[in-house]
């Protein structure tokens, strides 16, 4: 049934555009879904900026950023998981696994405690410092004149785990213990605006695009080392600069969304699902999926509870726990 099904898929090249066509039906659902239904016709004056007032506020205000956010974010977090899996060889390697999500998160924090008025600007870089000493730590810890996968990953749930229980102190001895800062830790994109949008797409497009140049590097770190080496790749340079990108990668979504589990382990087995471990196609397959998936889970946290909506953390934990049990289960 495995095999029938893996003969079944459509070819590599195919999964991108079908990928990119979902990702669009997404975000077209996600606009038109909310307290107020807006049909397809509807969605697409406001988006050309015509028809009804109302509708055009709400396509363009409320709801187009978040549902913008939500796929920088889901993109951000696929391409952090699959650089994560691709160094370490390690299928269960995640960015909120590994602690760079924590640290990240106790950066931003840090920063809206210490200075609450500080631009949205400059949120993202310090979770990117935050997640970039997480990435040291980790690194550090594993380090035995060598990267082995079981090392990187018990240090990387170690530095995670002091991440959250840090931030989780910050908070609780502070004035920021409220639903928005238990919405951060549980991660969460209410309220998103376009100012959350601006300062996140420059880092999705940089770094996103960053990340698509380094499949060549990928396909050869899963040789193994010795053989990366036989084809001129200087291992340890290149395994620290994947690293800060992924640190990069993950800061700037953590610093808009809170702290999102599951999404970079997921995402990345499923495109693998799709069109096999040549991460020439395995990148940006997962970045859309990544970004569809998380526009799908925003927009059920949204409109299932209404008028009350949930942390989108929740809905990626509950897809997201299954299937880490399933990987470790037929993997570990």
């Amino acid at each position: 049934m495995a095999i029938a099904a893996l003969r079944r898929r459509p070819p590599p090249a195919a999964t991108i555009p079908l990928a990119a066509l979902a990702l669009l039906l997404a975000m077209t659902l996600a606009v038109a879904l909310g307290s107020v239904r807006l049909g397809p016709v509807t969605v697409l004056d406001g988006l050309l900026d015509r028809g009804d007032p109302a509708a055009r506020l709400i396509v363009w205000q409320l709801r187009l950023p978040r549902v913008l956010v939500a796929a920088c974010v889901g993109a951000n977090l696929a391409l952090a998981g699959v650089l994560l899996q691709g160094i370490t060889r390690n299928p269960l390697a995640d960015p909120h696994v590994l602690g760079f999500s924590s640290g990240a998160g106790v950066a931003a924090i840090a920063m809206l405690l210490l200075a609450p008025g500080t631009p949205l600007a400059f949120v993202a870089p310090a979770a990117f410092a935050g997640s970039l000493a997480s990435a040291a730590a980790v690194y550090a810890l594993a380090w035995r004149g060598g990267i082995s996968a079981v090392r990187f990953a018990l240090a990387g749930v170690a530095v995670a785990a002091f991440g959250t229980a840090l931030s989780t102190a910050v908070i609780a001895s502070s004035d920021l213990f409220t639903q928005s800062a238990l919405s951060f830790l549980a991660g969460g994109l209410f309220a998103r605006d376009w100012g959350h949008v601006h300062q996140l797409w420059p880092y999705t497009l940089v770094a996103g695009g960053a990340a698509l140049l380094t499949a060549r590097w990928l396909n050869v770190f899963a040789l193994g080392d010795d053989i990366a080496r036989g084809f001129g790749v200087r291992v340890e340079r290149a395994r620290l600069a994947l690293l800060a990108l992924a640190a990069l990668l993950t800061g700037s979504a953590v610093a808009v969304s809170g702290l999102l589990a599951f999404v970079g382990l997921v995402v990345p087995h499923a495109a693998r699902l799709l069109a096999g471990n040549d991460h020439r196609t395995l990148l940006p397959l997962a970045a859309l999926l990544g970004a569809a998936l998380l526009v799908l889970a925003d927009t059920f946290a949204r409109v299932a509870f209404a008028p009350s909506e949930i942390p989108v953390g929740i809905v990626t934990a509950v897809i997201g726990a299954p299937a880490f049990l399933a990987l470790l289960r037929t993997r570990a």
